[in-house]
C-alpha cells in the first residue's frame, strides 16, 4: 500500500507538472500568435512627398532636405536606442526582421534612401558645369538602390500589411528605374517605371478617395519618364506625346527629366531641319544656309499645331513667346551675316522685291513671322482681357481690380503698329495684294480701337467727345468690311462693332441732351465729394462697400492754429550783480629781490 501510495504520488507530480510545461508552451504559442497578428503600415509615398514638401524640394533645395533626412535618421536612431557605436569605435547594426519590433524601424532604410537620392539629385544640378560629378551621382543612386531593396524585404515579411509590400515594391521600382535612366539603359528604366506606374495605379482604384489624388498624381508624373525612354528605344510617336504633356501644364517627370526634354526636342528640330534647304514666300524662293535658321522655321510651322492643342490661354501665349524668343536669335545670325550687304544698311526697297538680295530677303520674312506671331500673341491678350472686362461688369462692390476699356487700346496700337512695319519690310512690293490686305487689316484694327477710345469717352461721361468717335468707327468699319480679304475672324469681330456702335452713338447723343439731369449731378458728385462732405445728400453708392470706401480724406489736411506765445525776460538787461573780487584768493609776489635771493642762496621751502 505505502509502494502504491508513493508511486500515485510520483504520478500525480509529474502530471502536474506536465500540466504546467503544456499551459507555459500554450502561453507562450499565444504569445506568438497575437504578436504575429499585429502587422506595420507604412504609407511611403504620403510620407516622401510631405517629407520633401517641407523641407526644401518646394523650392528645388535637395541640400537641405538630404540635412533633413540625415537628422531625421540620427533621431529614430536615438528614440530606438539603435545607435550604432560610441563617439570612438562604429559598430554598424543592420534592420532585420528579428529586430522589427517598431514602425520606426521601418524608417531607416526609407529616410537613408531618400538622403542618397537627395544627393544624386543636388549632384546632377553640379554636374552641368563639373561633368566629374556624374560618377559620384551614379555611385549615389546605387546607394539608394540598396537601401530601397533592403526596405522591399523587410516590408516582404509578415509584421506588413499588403499595402505596405504594395508601396515598397513601387518605391523600388521607382529608384531602380531612376539609377537605369542615368545609366541610358532605356528598356530597364522603362520597364522599372510601368511597373511602379502599375503599382500605384491599382493603389489609386483600391484605396479611400483621400489617397486616390496622390496616387493618380504619381502616376501621371511617371508617365513622360516611360515615354522619353520608349523613345530612346524608338518610338518616334513619343516625341509628340512629351510635347503634348508639356504643353497640357502636366508635371513633365520628376528631376530627371529636368533639361532633357528641351534638349530632345530641339534635337528632333535638328534633325528635321536636315532637309529643310529653302524657303518660299511671296513668290520667291530663297535658300536656307543656317542651321538655326532651319530649325527655327520648322519650329515657326508646328507652332500653330501646338497652339490648337494647347488647352488655355495662358499655354498659348507661353508658346507664341518661346517662338519669338527663338526668332530673335535667328534674326540676329542674319544680322551678322548682312553687315556687309550695303543694299541692307541702306534698306531700301526695290519694286518686286529682286534688287533686295536673297539674304536680305530671307531677313524680312524672318521679320515678317516674328511681327505676325506678335500680331497673334497680343490679339490672344486681347481676348484674355475682354473676357476680365466682361467678368468685371457683372461684379460689383466686391472691392477687385476691374478692367476698363482703356486697359484693350494699347493692345490695338502695338498691332497696328507691327502691321505698319510688315509693309515697310524690304523686298515687299507696295503695289501687291499682300500689301492691300495688310492696310486693310490696319483699317480693321484702327476701327476697334476707335471703339474702345469711345467707350473710354463714355465711361467719362464726355458724350460730345464720345459721339464724334463712334461715327469715326462707323466711317472706319464700312471702309474696312467692302475688302474681302480680310479673315473670317476679324470680319466677324467688325460686323459686331458695327452693331455695337450704332447703339453707343445714339445712347451717347441722349445722354449728352440729358446730361443735366437729377442722375448725372449725383453721380458727378458722388465722384468728386467723399462722403465727408456730402452728409446731408442721400444718393447710392456701391464702393462704400468695397475694400476701399471714399469716406475721408486721410492722413487729414494740415489747418492753421495759433502759435504758442514767447516770453521774453526783458528784466534781465536791467539786474546788476555784486562784485565778487574780495571773495577771490589774491596771489603774492615777491618782486626781482627775492628772485636774485633765490638764485644765489636757494629757494625758502
Amino acid at each position: 500500500m505505502a509502494l502504491i501510495g508513493t508511486s500515485t504520488t510520483t504520478m500525480a507530480a509529474e502530471n502536474q507538472s506536465c500540466n504546467i510545461a503544456d499551459i507555459e508552451n500554450t502561453d507562450q504559442k499565444v504569445t506568438d500568435t497575437i504578436f504575429h497578428k499585429k502587422t506595420f503600415t507604412l504609407e511611403i509615398l504620403q510620407l516622401v512627398k510631405d517629407s520633401q514638401q517641407q523641407h526644401g524640394l518646394r523650392h528645388g533645395d535637395y541640400q537641405r532636405y538630404r540635412s533633413y533626412c540625415t537628422k531625421r535618421i540620427r533621431r529614430i536612431r536615438k528614440s530606438l536606442h539603435f545607435i550604432q557605436g560610441t563617439k570612438h569605435r562604429f559598430h554598424p547594426k543592420k534592420v532585420t526582421e528579428d529586430v522589427l519590433t517598431d514602425v520606426r524601424y521601418l524608417y531607416l532604410p526609407l529616410m537613408l534612401t531618400e538622403r542618397a537620392w537627395a544627393y544624386a539629385m543636388q549632384l546632377k544640378h553640379e554636374a552641368n558645369t563639373e561633368p566629374r560629378k556624374r560618377f559620384h551621382l551614379i555611385r549615389r543612386l546605387q546607394k539608394a538602390v540598396k537601401h530601397a531593396e533592403e526596405l522591399e524585404q523587410l516590408c516582404s515579411s509578415s509584421k506588413c500589411d499588403a499595402r505596405t509590400k504594395l508601396e515598397s515594391q513601387a518605391y523600388t521600382a521607382w529608384i531602380q528605374g531612376s539609377l537605369n535612366f542615368e545609366l541610358q539603359q532605356w528598356q530597364p528604366a522603362m520597364e522599372c517605371f510601368g511597373k511602379s506606374q502599375t503599382i500605384y495605379g491599382k493603389l489609386a482604384s483600391a484605396l479611400s478617395e483621400d489617397d486616390v489624388i496622390l496616387y493618380k498624381q504619381r502616376v501621371d508624373e511617371l508617365s513622360p519618364n516611360i515615354r522619353y525612354c520608349a523613345y530612346n528605344i524608338g518610338d518616334e510617336s513619343a516625341i509628340n506625346d512629351l510635347v503634348q504633356m508639356r504643353l497640357s501644364g502636366k508635371s513633365v517627370g520628376e528631376d530627371i527629366l529636368a533639361g532633357d526634354l528641351d534638349h530632345l526636342i530641339s534635337q528632333t528640330r535638328e534633325k528635321q531641319a536636315a532637309t529643310l534647304s529653302e524657303v518660299t514666300w511671296l513668290g520667291r524662293t530663297v535658300p536656307v544656309k543656317q542651321e538655326k535658321v532651319r530649325v527655327f522655321l520648322l519650329n515657326a510651322q508646328e507652332v500653330e499645331n501646338e497652339v490648337k492643342r494647347a488647352p488655355d490661354l495662358t499655354t498659348k501665349i507661353e508658346v507664341y513667346e518661346r517662338l519669338l524668343m527663338e526668332c530673335k536669335d535667328a534674326l540676329q545670325i542674319l544680322r551678322d551675316e548682312l553687315k556687309s550687304d550695303q543694299s541692307f544698311k541702306t534698306r531700301s526697297q526695290a519694286g518686286d522685291g529682286s534688287a533686295v538680295s536673297s539674304l536680305a530677303f530671307l531677313h524680312s520674312y524672318l521679320s515678317y513671322i516674328r511681327l505676325s506671331k506678335t500680331v497673334d500673341r497680343n490679339l490672344l491678350m486681347i481676348d484674355s482681357l475682354r473676357s476680365a472686362l466682361s467678368s468685371s461688369d457683372e461684379r460689383n462692390g466686391d472691392g477687385k481690380k476691374k478692367n476698363k476699356p482703356q486697359d484693350l487700346i494699347r493692345p490695338y496700337e502695338i498691332i497696328i503698329q507691327n502691321l505698319k512695319e510688315i509693309i515697310q519690310l524690304p523686298g515687299i512690293d507696295p503695289g501687291s495684294q499682300f500689301v492691300e490686305k495688310i492696310q486693310a487689316e490696319i483699317l480693321a484694327y484702327k476701327a476697334i480701337r476707335c471703339y474702345y477710345i469711345a467707350q473710354t469717352f463714355s465711361a467719362a461721361h464726355k458724350w460730345t467727345e464720345a459721339m464724334a468717335l463712334y461715327q469715326r468707327v462707323e466711317e472706319y468699319t464700312q471702309h474696312a468690311l467692302t475688302d474681302m480679304s480680310l479673315n473670317k475672324e476679324l470680319y466677324s469681330s467688325l460686323k459686331e462693332i458695327q452693331g455695337l456702335t450704332e447703339g453707343c452713338k445714339y445712347s451717347a447723343h441722349a445722354m449728352r441732351i440729358l446730361g443735366s439731369d437729377e442722375t448725372t449731378e449725383k453721380t458727378s458728385l458722388k465722384d468728386k465729394k467723399m462722403l465727408i462732405e456730402r452728409l446731408d445728400q442721400y444718393c447710392e453708392d456701391q464702393t462704400l462697400l468695397s475694400r476701399q470706401p471714399n469716406l475721408a480724406p486721410f492722413p487729414p489736411d494740415f489747418k492753421p492754429i495759433p502759435c504758442k506765445p514767447l516770453f521774453f525776460d526783458l528784466a534781465l538787461n536791467y539786474v546788476e550783480f555784486p562784485s565778487l573780487e574780495e571773495h577771490l584768493e589774491q596771489k603774492k609776489g615777491g618782486g626781482i629781490g627775492s628772485f636774485v635771493r633765490g638764485w644765489l642762496g636757494g629757494w625758502k621751502k
